[in-house]
């Protein structure tokens, strides 16, 4: 195990600035994603450690040596493509084999560590197929096996899961999370999955436009986003963002156009009256309450359900659509009796599309941060982290859905 340190690193291509004064630091044994949309620069950061890409300033460690200008063979480093880069006319053996016998290893050696790889990823029964026999989950551990001979200090993954369907991904997000845990590798992993992220990572830096807007563990970057980005990119569905003020009553308000949301239990620094926000809800802190809610409420339309087996996801509409466009709501069913799987099959009991809801927010101590964004220099987000339950019904007046 070996930490990677990368201090000020920076690349262009032309007038293009692919990575930005980037400064990271993967402790030994960590599992480090680098998340982001596409174009960001992740793949550009991943190519530099490796040593596949020049950088134009900066510098990179691993293991506590400067290799910045050492060639990727002598960095320590072992990397799976994207495109698994396996040889057609190679049998999964001697593709496994094949790095080491290049670089001279001993033939006894080349034996045991193929065969420890093929007992750790269940290769035994394809060591004499040709990659084209072989099905996109056997070739990704075959290109995952190949690094991991090499037994290198640090393991860099570049999308290795993007092109299996959904249910290889899932089966592959297991298999890694498993090596990760019985080697103590450090891995650096490439994806704009952020459940391959949430899942699979130690700590995310999540990317944008070459630099790193928040480097933080998962579940900090859920519950305590840096940024508006980082809040809007991390979590599907994606969190519901609301323009408003910051305002006093008999305490701090946010005031979602006529409507004025109470703050006293939240945790957050003084700001300005009339300063500008956006108040933001995670689509599950979302659900429906009936006419004895007494909140403050934001009317929204409903768009629109999009049933998803254990989860029932409604899109509602608040203000113009140019202004704000739609907000999510996710919701959870529980058949336990008393939940929303129950509530669904009672006569006049869902919301439909056109129905009217209002967004009601009662103040929860300590379940909230209110901060400038960095970066965001008008913006603040309220970020509601209580679980709730959605239950989907249809009421007399019109229905309502509470973020708790």
């Amino acid at each position: 195990m070996s930490s990677v340190v990368l201090c000020g690193l920076s690349k262009s291509y032309g007038a293009v600035q692919a990575l930005r004064g980037i400064d990271l630091a993967v402790e030994p044994g960590e599992f480090t994603v680098l998340l982001g949309p596409s174009g960001c620069g992740k793949s550009t950061l991943l190519n530099a450690i490796a040593g596949l890409d020049d950088i134009d300033t900066g510098s990179v460690e691993i293991g506590g040596v400067d290799v910045t200008r050492r060639e990727p063979s002598g960095r320590g480093i072992a990397m799976v493509f994207q495109s698994y880069a396996l040889y057609p006319t190679m049998t999964v053996r001697r593709n496994l084999s094949f790095g080491l016998r290049v670089r001279g290893v001993r033939r006894t050696e080349v034996e045991e560590r193929v065969e420890w790889v093929t007992e750790l990823l269940q290769l035994s029964g394809l060591l004499d197929r040709k990659p084209s026999q072989l099905s996109g989950g056997q070739r990704q551990r075959v290109a995952i096996g190949r690094a991991l001979v090499q037994q290198a200090n640090v393991f860099l993954l570049d999308e290795p899961l993007s092109n299996l369907d959904a249910k290889l991904r899932t089966e592959m997000r297991v298999e890694l999370k498993r090596l990760h845990q019985r080697l103590g590798a450090t891995i650096i992993y490439v994806t704009h999955d952020q459940i391959e992220a949430m899942t699979l990572a130690t700590r995310i830096a999540v990317m944008r436009a070459g630099s790193i807007e928040q480097y933080a563990a998962p579940e900090a970057l859920y519950e305590r986003p840096a940024t508006l980005f980082v809040a809007g990119f991390v979590g599907a569905p994606a969190m519901n963002f609301l323009s408003g003020s910051i305002g006093h009553a008999s305490g701090p308000v946010a005031r979602i156009e006529a409507e004025a949301i109470p703050l006293d239990g939240y945790p957050c620094r003084s700001l300005a009256d009339g300063r500008e926000i956006v108040f933001g809800i995670r689509p599950e802190h979302v659900s429906l309450a009936d006419d004895a809610t007494r909140a403050p409420v934001i009317e929204a339309e409903t768009l629109f359900i999009e049933p998803m087996g254990a989860d029932t996801l409604a899109w509602f509409q608040y203000g113009a659509p140019a202004h704000l466009g739609p907000a999510a709501a996710a919701t959870r069913e529980r058949a336990n009796g008393q939940g929303p799987s129950d509530a669904r099959h009672e006569p006049g009991l869902a919301i439909r599309p056109d129905d009217r809801a209002a967004v009601v927010a009662p103040v929860v101590a300590g379940a909230s941060d209110l901060r400038a964004c960095r970066g965001e220099a008008s913006a603040c987000i309220v970020d509601l982290i209580a679980i709730v339950n959605i239950v989907s019904y249809h009421v007399a007046g019109p229905p309502l859905f509470v973020p708790c």
